[in-house]
């Protein structure tokens, strides 16, 4: 039986798909290599995947493919059967998504809705999405808890990604598919996307080059390990939904359903002012950033904080990982991965 993973050539993907390989579970993974960020990177992701599979005798390939073209997608799922299905592909990015919206109808939601129904045809026995903190926009109430509303988004990134949960839950009452959604936290560490605080900071202090903060540096991030998020990943492939049969529908909890249906916040719950985690990356460095302070971008907000009860309550684990120990992690894997090159 294959675990079908989209968006493979990833920061999550490739972490994830590398962790299923050390398991010794079969992955077909999807990714359409866009030239969001250098794809370089990407392909570095996917060879040592490769490499890794081939060490370990274990079934791997990864398929250029875009989510969002309905044949190719239903080829694949005919002909590897996957019985569990781990959405992480989607254009990621706030920012970009004020340029470019075209790209977010395509592949978060037509490409999503691609993935349900060859899900539904198939009969899988459980889908993880990825969600994101995103969706918690306009919110202030901290740290934010899944039972809140997230009917208030500030981008229309939070706005497809708060369409994947309702879409996912109506999959789950119709066609009794489990589905479980993670609203991610700042995921950071090796391997981490160019567009990413923690990789752009780095790169400008080794480079003398000026970091641009935003918010005038006010900002607070809840910052979480990628090796936390893939453990809190795995266990909950592991353990999919089964229907609330003590839901209350004249009081309804946004997080459950009578449905086989479960969100969750994927986070450190221990949220980090940015100036600290600057002076983290700058102690590893070993090197002063030069700074430019700018003010709050269009569909940024100024704090995230999760509450992750329900999720540590639901797979037995909580992320565990120092920012200071995370980030000394990164900056290791970024002089060696770009010394060699």
């Amino acid at each position: 039986m294959y675990t079908l993973v989209t968006g493979a050539g990833g920061f999550i993907g490739f972490h994830l798909c590398k962790r299923l390989i050390l398991e010794g579970v079969k992955v077909i993974g999807i990714d359409n290599f866009n030239s969001y960020y250098d794809k370089t990177l990407k392909r570095n992701r996917e060879k040592f995947l490769l490499e890794l599979a081939k060490s370990q005798k274990v079934d791997f390939n990864i398929i250029e493919a875009n989510i969002e073209d309905e044949m190719l997608i239903k080829d694949i799922f005919q002909k590897y059967r996957p019985n569990k299905v781990v959405n992480l592909a989607a254009q990621a990015g706030v920012r970009y998504s004020i340029t470019n919206p075209d790209a977010y109808i395509k592949s978060n939601l037509f490409g999503f809705a691609t993935i349900l129904e060859c899900c539904r045809a198939h009969k899988i026995d459980h889908l993880v999405y990825a969600s994101s903190s995103s969706v918690y926009g306009g919110n202030t109430k901290m740290p934010f808890s899944e039972t809140q509303s997230v009917d208030h988004p500030v981008s229309l990134y939070a706005a497809t990604k708060k369409s994947n949960e309702l879409m996912a839950h109506s999959y789950s009452h119709l066609y009794d598919i489990p589905t479980t959604g993670l609203r991610f936290f700042t995921v950071y560490g090796p391997w981490g996307r160019p567009d990413m605080a923690l990789f752009l900071f780095t790169k400008a202090i080794i480079e003398n080059k000026p970091i641009k903060i935003f918010n005038n540096g006010n900002m607070i991030r809840d910052f979480t390990y990628v090796d936390d998020v893939i453990e809190s990943l795995f266990r909950v492939i592991n353990k999919p939904p089964k229907e609330d049969k003590l839901f209350d529908t004249n009081n309804p909890n946004c997080a459950s359903s009578w449905a086989p249906y479960k969100v969750f916040n994927i986070g450190n719950s221990n949220p980090t002012k940015l100036m600290d985690y600057i002076e983290a990356i700058e102690k590893h460095i070993g090197k002063n950033a030069i700074k430019e302070f700018l003010p709050l971008q269009p569909g940024d907000v100024p704090g995230t904080n999760s509450d992750c009860s329900a999720l540590e309550k639901w797979i037995n684990f909580k992320p565990n990982t120092s920012i200071y120990e995370g980030v000394g992690k990164f900056i290791d894997w970024y002089k060696n991965f770009y010394e060699k090159k």
